[in-house]
C-alpha cells in the first residue's frame, strides 16, 4: 500500500451502496466489489495554460491547465462540499484560485486470483466507459505525484477501452466482431495474458436513426471555472454543428432549480441552439436531480419510435440538493430508463468532481460515462466518436467465461469490479448489463495459471464434494467465452460461443496485445495492486517499444504520460 499523509481524519462513514440493479455488483461469488468506499485525494491547484508546453502531443491538450504547486489529503465529512482551506506558503496573488479537492471516488477492491476447481466461471458485464482514462491522464499533466493519484480514479477498463485496437469486424447480421489472443504476461511469469476484444462497425451519423436529445447541463456556482462551463459550451457547440433536420434538441439547465432553455429545436436551427448554449451562466446551488426530472420528461415527449432517444449529461457531479446521494441517485434512474431513454454522462472540471456519483449515473442509465478535460477530448467523444455515444448497436451486453480445469488452476480478471456478475445472472434477461454503441470496442484482460505454473492457487475445502473430482477435459480448449446480447428494440437476448483453444496462444502476439498489456500494466502500477508483480515503469516503457505509435496520437500520447510520471516519481 502507498504511504499516505492524512490530514484530518474522516468525519462519517459511507453509506453502502448496492449496484445489482444496473449490472454493477450482485452479490454473487465472483463480486469483490459490494461495498464502496471513498478513497479521496486533496491537492491545491493553480491554473496556467500549457500552449507553450515543449511536451509534444500534450502541448495544446489544455484550455487552462493545473499546475500542482501544494498538495494535501483529507478525508471529510460528506455532507460539507467545501473545507476551509489552508493557504500557508501559497503565493499571495494566485491564493483566491486554490481550492481544497473534494474530489470522491468509490474505492477499487481488487480480486485476488480464483481457482478453477472453486468457481469455474468468470462473468461480468461490458463496459464502454473511458473516464477513467482522460481523468488520471488531467492529473498526470498537472504534475501529480505516483502517489497523489487516487487509487479509486484507476479502472483499469476503462483505460483500456479508451483506445482503438485492428480487431475482428463483425460478420453479417452479427452486431460485433469477438478477438481472442493468449500470450505470455509480461509482469508474471507463472501467468499468461488473455486479451479478450470486441468490436462494432463504424456508421455515418447522418445514416443513423433520428435523434431526439436532450442537453441536461449543470450551471450551479461550481461549474464557474475555464475547464467547467465554458469548456462545456464549446464541447456542445462542437457537437450540435454535426446535428442535421433529422435531430430534435432540448436544453434543460440545473442549478438551485431547473429552467428549460430550448424544447423540440431541430437540429438544422444550429445558431439558435449554440446561442442559447453560449449564453449560460455559472451560479447558485446543485439541484441535478430536478433537472434529470425535467429533462427525461422532454425526452418522453419528444420520443422517438425506433430512434435514439438520449438525454446527456454534463456536470461536475457535485449535486447537493434534493437527490444527491449514491443510493438515490441509483433509485432514480433505474427507474427513469424504463422509459426508454438512455443517459450519457460527460464530466467536467477538477478539484471537484464527484466520479462517483458520474459512474453511477452512466452505469444506472443505460448509457456511457466520459470524461472532458480539453477541446481535443471533447472533439474525440462528441465528434469522431459520436456513433458510439449515440447509437446503440447491443444493449445488455454480459461476457462469461469458463475456464477448463484440465488447462487452467486459477484466473484474475483486471478490471471490471464493479460490473462483476453473478454466475446465474448471465441468464438472467432481466439483469441489467452494459451497452455498446457503433464504432465502440471493448477489451478485457484475463491474467491466468496454467495447471503446469508454480504459482499456487489457493483452493477452498469443499465439505460435500471433491475438488478434484472434475480435472476437465482434454479437448485442446482452454476455455470458452460466451456473450449474450439483446438487440436495441428486444427484450429477449441472443447467445455466442467462441472457444479459446491451445492453438490461440503465441509467443509473439501482434501490437495490440502488448499495447493493452502496457495499459493494464500501468494501471496496476497506478493502483500499487497486490497483484503487480514485476511491473515497472521501465517494464511499461519496454512493451511500448513493440508498438508503432507514431500514427496514433492517443497511444503515442500515452507513451508520452507513461514517460512523465515515471520522471515525476524519480525526481520525488
Amino acid at each position: 500500500m502507498k504511504k499516505k499523509k492524512v490530514c484530518v481524519l474522516l468525519s462519517v462513514i459511507m453509506t453502502v451502496v448496492s449496484l445489482s440493479a444496473c449490472g454493477g455488483s450482485s452479490g454473487g461469488a465472483n463480486n469483490p466489489s459490494n461495498t464502496p468506499s471513498m478513497d479521496v485525494k486533496t491537492n491545491m491547484d493553480s491554473s496556467t495554460n500549457n500552449a507553450g508546453s515543449a511536451d509534444g502531443a500534450a502541448s495544446d491538450r489544455y484550455i487552462s491547465n493545473s499546475v500542482q504547486t501544494a498538495q494535501k489529503e483529507v478525508s471529510y465529512d460528506m455532507t460539507v462540499t467545501n473545507a476551509a482551506a489552508d493557504f500557508a506558503g501559497v503565493p499571495d496573488e494566485a491564493a483566491e484560485s486554490y481550492k481544497w479537492n473534494t474530489e470522491e471516488y468509490n474505492a477499487v477492491e481488487e480480486p485476488g486470483f480464483q481457482s478453477v476447481a472453486n468457481n469455474p466461471l468468470s462473468t461480468f458485464s461490458a463496459d464502454v466507459d473511458t473516464a477513467s482514462y482522460s481523468n488520471i491522464r488531467r492529473m498526470i499533466e498537472a504534475g501529480y505525484s505516483l502517489d497523489a493519484i487516487p487509487s479509486g480514479a484507476v479502472r483499469i477498463e476503462e483505460m483500456l477501452n479508451y483506445f482503438s485496437y485492428d480487431y475482428r469486424l463483425p460478420k453479417k447480421n452479427e452486431p460485433f466482431g469477438v478477438t481472442t489472443v493468449l500470450g505470455d504476461c509480461p509482469w508474471n511469469g507463472d501467468a499468461k495474458l488473455l486479451q479478450i476484444g470486441l468490436k462494432t462497425k463504424e456508421i455515418d451519423f447522418s445514416e443513423a436513426p433520428d435523434s431526439n436529445l436532450v442537453f441536461l447541463l449543470d450551471v450551479s456556482g461550481s461549474m464557474y471555472t475555464d475547464d467547467k462551463l465554458p469548456l462545456l459550451q464549446k464541447s456542445f457547440s462542437m457537437l450540435v454543428q454535426e446535428l442535421d433536420r433529422k435531430d430534435t434538441v432540448s436544453i434543460v439547465t440545473y442549478a438551485g432549480s431547473d429552467r428549460v432553455i430550448l424544447e423540440g429545436e431541430s437540429g438544422e436551427h444550429k445558431e439558435k441552439i449554440i446561442e442559447a448554449i453560449n449564453e449560460l451562466e455559472a451560479g447558485g446551488s446543485t439541484n441535478g436531480s430536478a433537472g434529470i426530472e425535467t429533462a427525461y420528461a422532454l425526452a418522453e415527449q419528444y420520443f422517438i419510435k425506433g430512434g435514439n432517444n438520449r438525454v446527456i449529461l454534463a456536470t461536475d457531479g457535485d449535486l447537493n440538493v434534493g437527490a444527491s446521494s449514491e443510493s438515490e441517485l441509483h433509485e432514480l434512474i433505474t427507474k427513469k430508463k424504463e422509459s426508454g431513454v438512455y443517459l450519457s454522462v460527460l464530466g467536467f472540471g477538477t478539484g471537484n468532481i464527484k466520479d462517483n456519483k458520474m459512474e453511477i449515473l452512466a452505469d444506472c442509465g443505460n448509457g456511457n460515462y466520459a470524461y472532458i478535460d480539453s477541446i481535443s477530448e471533447a472533439k474525440k467523444v462528441l465528434v469522431e466518436q459520436m456513433g458510439a455515444i449515440l447509437v446503440t448497436v447491443a444493449k445488455d451486453v454480459k461476457l462469461q467465461v469458463e475456464f477448463n480445469p484440465a488447462y487452467v488452476k486459477g484466473y484474475r480478471l483486471l478490471g471490471y469490479e464493479n460490473r462483476a456478475l453473478a454466475a446465474e445472472d448471465f441468464d438472467d434477461d432481466k439483469k441489467d448489463a452494459g451497452e455498446i454503441g457503433a464504432g465502440h470496442m471493448v477489451t478485457a484482460l484475463y491474467e491466468i495459471i496454467p495447471v503446469d505454473s508454480e504459482q499456487e492457487i489457493s483452493e477452498t475445502e469443499l465439505k460435500y464434494q471433491d475438488n478434484k473430482s472434475d480435472a476437465g477435459v482434454k479437448n485442446g480448449e482452454w476455455l470458452n467465452l460466451k456473450i449474450r446480447y439483446k438487440e436495441p428494440d428486444a427484450d429477449e437476448s441472443l447467445l455466442k460461443e467462441y472457444p479459446v483453444t491451445e492453438e490461440d496462444y503465441t509467443s509473439k502476439p501482434s501490437e495490440d496485445f502488448y499495447f493493452a498489456a502496457a495499459v493494464a500494466e500501468f494501471g496496476l502500477i497506478l493502483r500499487d495492486s497486490e497483484y503487480k508483480g514485476d511491473a515497472s515503469f521501465e517494464n511499461v516503457r519496454e512493451l511500448l517499444k513493440k508498438v508503432g505509435t507514431d500514427e496514433d496520437d492517443y497511444k503515442d500520447e500515452f507513451v508520452y504520460l507513461v514517460k512523465k510520471l515515471q520522471k515525476a516519481t524519480l525526481i520525488e
